[in-house]
């Protein structure tokens, strides 16, 4: 069996709940030694501890992503990176004539730049065959009421293309994974008619799990996977067929 600092490295942001935690798990299972990077360190230390009591190799760290000079010395502090995962992120709703200037660039600067200056950092250190994946949103397609976070993300996977093309020569692949209606605390949170309304438009007729977002991390991030560069795999029960996000 292979110890801890033998197995390949995978960091996930925004990793101590929800689709993040989800990755965690998966790719923990999957053989990866996962470190979570959340703002919230003691919510990340508690999922690690949960995580290491089935056997699973996963340390915490509590970081503000959007902190630069911090997620620089994290990653110089690692002996190896063998893949990331860019799950952290913000959302709220807003209807578009309440947005202001400062809407967009909390989003942004959350959504897109954390995102950017990680990946920057941890390519600069990644061996051939490195994975970095992005979480965008189906709703980089359009969406009402969410205009900076439909930015926020059209921005992530419009960089997800481009990091592709330029880290190709360091053979470091790049994808996204933009997740639909998932069952989580936002989408609990709806009025029972707004969320049969929601459930009306999946063409499979249920919300995805953050389960099935993880699998397709853990499909992207694979050590064996070799020739999937600068796509956007869609994960939203067949919502993006037709229609925009109404939630």
């Amino acid at each position: 069996m292979n110890s801890p600092q033998e197995k390949p490295l995978a960091i996930v942001t925004g990793g101590a709940r929800g689709i993040g935690n989800a990755i965690v798990l998966r790719l923990a299972r999957d053989g990866f030694r996962v470190i979570i990077v959340d703002r919230d360190g003691e919510q990340a230390a508690a999922a690690a501890g949960k995580a290491g009591g089935e056997g699973l190799a996963v340390e915490a760290r509590a970081l503000d992503l959007t902190d630069h000079e911090a997620v620089g010395t994290l990653v110089s502090g690692l002996a190896r990176i063998d893949a990331v995962v860019n799950n952290a992120g913000v959302f709220d709703e807003r209807k578009f004539f309440e947005l202001t200037p400062a809407d967009f660039r909390r989003a942004y600067e959350i959504n897109l730049v954390a995102l950017f200056s990680l990946s920057q950092k941890a390519a600069e250190r990644m061996e051939p065959g490195g994975k970095i994946v992005n979480i965008a949103s189906r709703a980089f397609l359009g969406a009402r009421h969410h205009a900076h976070y439909v930015a926020s993300k059209a921005a992530v996977v419009g960089l997800t293309r481009a990091m592709a093309m330029e880290l190709a020569e360091k053979r470091i692949l790049v994808n996204a994974v933009a997740p639909g209606l998932i069952d989580t605390p936002l989408l609990q949170a709806l009025t029972p008619e707004r969320l049969q309304a929601q459930l009306a438009l999946q063409p499979t007729g249920r919300a995805g799990r953050p389960e099935d977002i993880a699998n397709a991390v853990a499909f992207l991030a694979a050590p064996h996977m070799d020739f999937i560069t600068g796509q956007v795999l869609m994960v939203d029960g067949g919502k993006s067929l037709g229609g925009g996000l109404g939630l």
